[in-house]
This record gives structure tokens, C-alpha cells and sequence, in this order.
């Protein structure tokens, strides 16, 4: 007996499965190829320095610029981190404050999705999964902790997807969430991208987390 492979379900399956492994590749070709022109937009005039004083080609200035500006940021770090350097910066934030108000705004911005020292940051925080109406309402979302406060409360960045620089903060009980161990907040994120997809192999990798840990006690 033969069967029969209808042509039609088996073009579309094929054709959608191919699509499914480029149109990855060609979204991050082009966010790669706007990154670059936005990244060499800004540092133009260097590199218009650069050609013009050692003569060479555009490509080459906006190499030779990128790891100048790459080999600044890391020496700049290696300066905040001494007693000196954060003096210097702290006086320097003081003063730039005062000159230009919506500094401080974007400066908080920063270091909280980059990290920083502080236990307070987004990317220090906590992943958790919390009951926002209560425990008693079935419905919970992933959440991080930014912040623990001493009357009980516990403060929540509830992201949005598939952007999850956007979202918004929550005030509840401390009872109301559960950690999500071994859990890191840039897996977390990976899945509010995907639009929740992963999350049952987060809440696996939790479980796993929390059973080891209550062998071992």
C-alpha cells in the first residue's frame, strides 16, 4: 500500500521551516548592520581625525576608534575603583548634577540595567515568581526584586514583553513571592523576549535548585 504525501502541506511545512532557521539570522544581520552605522555615525568626527592624520581607509578609522573608545571605558573603570577615582567621580556626578538636571535621571537608568555595586539594581536583583493580587489568586507572573524594605514589603520589576526594558513596578507582601533559584535575571530576560517561552524549563532548573538544596540540608 503507498501512501501518499500531500505536495502542498509538505511545501508550506518545508518552506516555513526554512524561514524559521534565515529570518533569525537575517533579523540579527540587520540589527548588526544598524548597530554599526548608528556606532560609526556617532564617532564620525574621530574617525575623520584619524584618516586625515595617519591616512588611512574609513573602515580602518572606525576600527581604530572603537577600540580606542573600548580601551578608554575599561581604563576609565580601572580608575573608579580606587579611593581616588570615586572621589574624582563623585565630585564629578556632584557638579554635572547641577549643570545638567536630566543627567542624574539617565545616569540611574544606566546602572540599573547595566549593574553596578549597588544591591538595589535591576541586574543584582532577585527572580522570582509573585502573586500580585495575593496568593490566593492563581495568577503569578516573573518578576525580579529590586528592592526588601523593613516593614515587609518587597518591591517587583514586572517586565513586559518582548521588551522587557519596559515594565512596571510592583509593591506587595514578601509572602506573595517565591525565588526562582538558580535562576539569573539574563535568563529570566531571555524569556520575556521570547514572550515566555522557556519558562517551563526555568521553573524546572528552580525546582532542581530548591530539591538539591534541601537535600544538602
Amino acid at each position: 500500500m503507498k501512501v501518499k504525501v500531500k505536495a502542498r502541506p509538505f511545501f508550506v511545512l518545508t518552506l516555513l521551516g526554512g524561514v524559521g532557521v534565515l529570518l533569525p539570522l537575517a533579523v540579527f544581520a540587520l540589527f548588526v548592520k544598524w548597530l554599526f552605522g548608528f556606532t560609526t555615525d556617532l564617532i564620525q568626527p574621530l574617525t575623520n581625525l584619524v584618516m586625515q592624520w595617519f591616512g588611512l581607509g574609513e573602515i580602518v578609522g572606525d576600527l581604530i576608534v572603537v577600540l580606542f573608545m573600548v580601551a578608554t571605558c575599561f581604563m576609565v573603570g580601572l580608575i573608579v575603583k580606587t579611593g581616588l577615582g570615586r572621589w574624582a567621580h563623585r565630585r564629578f556626578d556632584h557638579v554635572l548634577v547641577k549643570l545638567a538636571p536630566g543627567y542624574k535621571t539617565v545616569k540611574e537608568v544606566v546602572e540599573q540595567f547595566l549593574g553596578d555595586n549597588d544591591d538595589d539594581s535591576l541586574m543584582n536583583g532577585e527572580v522570582v515568581k509573585a502573586w500580585l493580587f495575593g496568593r490566593n489568586i492563581p495568577t503569578m507572573v516573573t518578576a525580579i526584586v529590586t528592592s526588601r524594605h523593613d516593614n515587609g514589603l518587597v518591591t517587583v520589576y514586572v517586565p513586559t514583553a518582548p521588551v522587557p526594558t519596559s515594565g512596571i513596578t510592583y509593591h506587595i507582601p514578601a509572602d506573595c513571592v517565591e525565588p526562582l533559584r538558580g535562576v539569573s535575571v539574563e535568563e529570566a530576560m531571555r524569556s520575556i523576549i521570547a514572550c515566555g517561552s522557556g519558562s517551563a524549563t526555568l521553573f524546572e532548573k528552580s525546582d532542581r535548585a530548591s530539591s538539591a538544596l534541601s537535600s544538602d540540608n
